[in-house]
C-alpha cells in the first residue's frame, strides 16, 4: 500500500477473520510495509490476543464492530491516502460520480462524525457512515475500505482513493458532475447481486 501511495509508516492496519471469532490483525507501532505473515496477531472477538506477540491495532474495537455488524466483510483495511484524508477533512462525502463508486463501494462514500482514535465511540459513528456499503471515510482520519477478502478490501481502498483524486481535481475547475441516478441503480444492483453470491 505504502509504494502505490495509500499509507504511510505506522498508520493504518488490516485485519481479516480467521474463523469462527477469531481475527488476524497487523500490530501497532510496527511500519505497515514491513509487516511479514508471523508479525500479525490473532485476537478474538473482545481483542485478546490469542496468538503472537505484541498489541494489536489501536484501532481493533473499529474492525471487530464492523466485523459484528457485517457478516458479509471478511477483511478491512484503514488507511489514509492522501486525497482521501483531504476529503475526511473538508467532511465532504464522495458522491458517486464515477461507475467504479456505486460498483465496488455500493453507492457514495460517507463520512462518519469525528471521533478519536481507538474508541467505541469512532466504531460507532464510522459503523452508521457505512452502513451496507464497502467504505466510509472517518472524518479528519482517513478511510475503511472493506470485502469478502483482502484483495477486495484494497480494490475498494485504491477505487475510494482514486474517485476522491478525480472529484477534487473536477472541484478545481467546476462542480463535480454525478452519473445519472439510473446508472448508480444500476451499478449498486450488480454491487448487491455479486454480494449475494459469494
Amino acid at each position: 500500500m505504502e509504494e502505490k501511495g495509500l499509507n504511510y509508516g505506522y498508520s493504518g492496519n488490516v485485519s481479516a477473520r480467521a474463523g469462527p471469532n477469531a481475527y488476524l490483525i497487523t500490530p501497532s507501532g510496527v511500519r505497515k510495509a514491513l509487516v511479514k505473515p508471523e508479525d500479525l496477531l490473532l485476537i478474538d472477538e473482545e481483542g485478546r490476543v490469542i496468538e503472537g506477540g505484541g498489541k494489536p491495532s489501536v484501532e481493533h474495537l473499529l474492525h471487530l464492530a464492523v466485523y459484528r455488524a457485517r457478516p458479509d466483510v471478511s477483511a478491512i483495511i484503514h488507511a489514509h491516502p492522501i486525497y482521501a484524508t483531504v476529503l475526511s477533512v473538508l467532511r465532504f462525502d464522495l458522491e458517486p460520480i464515477v461507475e467504479e463508486l456505486a460498483l465496488y463501494v455500493g453507492g457514495g462514500v460517507r463520512v462518519a462524525d469525528y471521533a478519536p482514535s481507538g474508541t467505541e465511540k469512532l466504531a460507532e459513528n464510522v459503523l452508521r457512515a457505512l452502513g451496507d456499503r464497502n467504505a466510509a471515510i472517518l472524518a479528519n482520519h482517513g478511510i475503511l475500505a472493506c470485502g469478502s477478502d483482502v484483495d477486495e478490501a484494497l480494490n475498494v481502498l485504491e477505487c475510494v482513493e482514486r474517485a476522491a483524486q478525480i472529484y477534487l481535481l473536477a472541484r478545481l475547475s467546476g462542480e463535480p458532475t454525478k452519473l445519472p441516478g439510473e446508472v448508480v441503480d444500476l451499478e449498486i444492483a450488480l454491487f448487491k447481486r455479486k454480494r449475494e453470491h459469494r
